[in-house]
């Protein structure tokens, strides 16, 4: 062999390993495919191929934080809102990741969109804005048995915003004030209801007791006097006058 004919197989030598080796790191797995027949899941680490008769699928183990497009809702009470969301998720199963599905991530964006309109439009607007939770939990619960077949684990779904145009806006905002009017007439009308209750105690026991009545004339007497006032005109009572009478006869 000539020195030249040497060299060219040495190189030979030297591309078929580096094209054989792969180095995958902590987080990436290998979905290796022999003669297009899946052969088995490699790495983290140094790993070898055979080049050409072998292929290799990198897959991310990482957790994906895929935000969710802005969708057009219609709530269960017809209004219409604008509703986007952001989803947690991760590869579990590498195999199946790749062999289920064509595009793991596009897939799993679409099945979220439809997913979050199906949901929400379920719901009245209220519960949108006042049980974000629970929606969440539904998505997320939805989302994660749809995504099991393909090896995907949804570990969150949260929903960012809801945004209402400006008439519902303001609709709402009327809503909220004339529910604090209603809540205040009421606390008002409680009040009065309970004052009536004692003064009409108040008045049974005053009528029942004439001395105690009498007091209660000199207590206001006596803050009348500290008024800066020059004239004072005083209801006497009539139990008083037959009181003194009877007491001189």
């Amino acid at each position: 062999m000539t020195a030249y004919g040497l060299y060219v197989f040495m190189t030979l030598v030297i591309l078929f390993f580096a094209s054989a080796i792969r180095i995958l790191r902590e987080y990436q797995r290998g979905v290796v495919f022999t003669l297009g027949r899946f052969w088995k899941v490699k790495g983290p680490g140094f790993i070898i191929i055979i080049p050409v008769i072998q292929q290799m699928v990198r897959v991310d183990l990482r957790t994906v934080v895929m935000d969710v497009p802005t969708q057009d809702v219609i709530s269960r009470d017809n209004v219409s809102v604008k509703v986007n969301a952001v989803v947690y998720f991760r590869v579990v199963d590498p195999e199946r990741a790749i062999i289920q599905v064509e595009d793991f991530y596009m897939a799993t964006s679409q099945l979220a969109q439809t997913t979050l309109r199906s949901v929400l439009g379920q719901h009245e607007l209220d519960e949108m804005l006042a049980e974000r939770d629970r929606l969440n939990a539904d998505v997320q619960n939805i989302l994660d048995q749809q995504t099991d077949a393909w090896g995907i684990k949804v570990s969150n779904v949260e929903i960012k915003h809801v945004d209402l145009d400006e008439s519902m806006i303001r609709a709402i905002a009327k809503q909220a004030e004339a529910e604090r009017t209603r809540r205040a007439k009421v606390i008002h009308a409680e009040g009065e209801l309970q004052a009536s209750e004692k003064l009409l105690e108040a008045a049974k026991i005053l009528s029942g007791q004439p001395q105690a009545l009498q007091l209660r004339y000199l207590q206001t007497l006596t803050e009348i006097a500290g008024e800066h006032s020059n004239t004072i005109v005083f209801p006497l009572p009539m139990e008083l006058v037959e009181n003194l009478f009877n007491k001189k006869s």
